[in-house]
């Protein structure tokens, strides 16, 4: 397939907050040009997170989404670890709460969750991969996919405070620090954000791979 205005890489998700954040970390990182979203794509399939770990389902999707548009994909799969839930919501963090993507549910029941907790630390995980689309006449053991993981810890508030973010930004306070992610600046957030350690590190290895 390929083309949609020529693209050399496609982000695998529909997320607009995700694609705008990615652009913005892939872009710092000097890898700005033919740089799409899934929307070039609209029939690319809806995949499926069913793995049992961030790097199984980035991995999913990236492979999914590279075999359907004939490009390099890149995809991540990231998440909320909080200590006193055993690493939950982990890779369940964008349904915690039963439906996908509800934000708000999902912040409001980890609350509810830790509302009797002193102890609050957590880590926001995430790990982005980058898979080459599929070529037959590739031999088998020829690497075609890498994985980088980034990790921001820090401590959850009591209530939401800021509207910059998404997810669970709002009652994330990195170590260190005493705004939420969601009272950061993009640029600020990017700068530390577990997605902007995955990405950057993820962001080395394109030149050498996508051409």
């Amino acid at each position: 397939m390929a083309d949609p205005a020529d693209p050399r890489l496609v982000l695998a998700t529909r997320n607009e907050h995700k694609v705008a954040e990615l652009s913005r970390i892939l872009a710092a990182a000097g890898f700005a040009d033919r740089l799409t979203g899934l929307d070039a794509f609209p029939g690319a399939p809806d995949v499926p997170e069913t793995g049992l770990t961030f790097a199984d389902n980035a991995l999913l999707k990236a492979h999914a989404i590279a075999a359907y548009t004939g490009l390099p994909a890149v995809a991540d799969d990231s998440g909320l670890c909080v200590d006193a839930l055993h690493g939950m919501p982990g890779v369940f963090s964008a349904r915690w709460a039963g439906k996908h993507g509800d934000d708000r549910a999902n912040l409001d029941l980890v609350l509810g969750q830790l509302s009797d907790v002193a102890a609050r630390g957590a880590q926001f995980v995430c790990v982005a991969a980058l898979v080459l689309p599929p070529v037959p006449e590739i031999p088998d053991g020829i690497r075609r996919e890498w994985t980088t993981t980034g990790v921001l810890a820090g401590e959850l508030t009591r209530a939401p405070r800021g509207s910059n973010g998404f997810g669970y930004d709002p009652i994330f306070v990195p170590v260190g620090m005493s705004v939420t992610t969601a009272q950061l600046a993009p640029e600020e957030k990017d700068a530390i954000s577990h997605r902007g350690r995955a990405f950057r590190a993820l962001a080395e290895l394109i030149p050498a791979h996508v051409h």
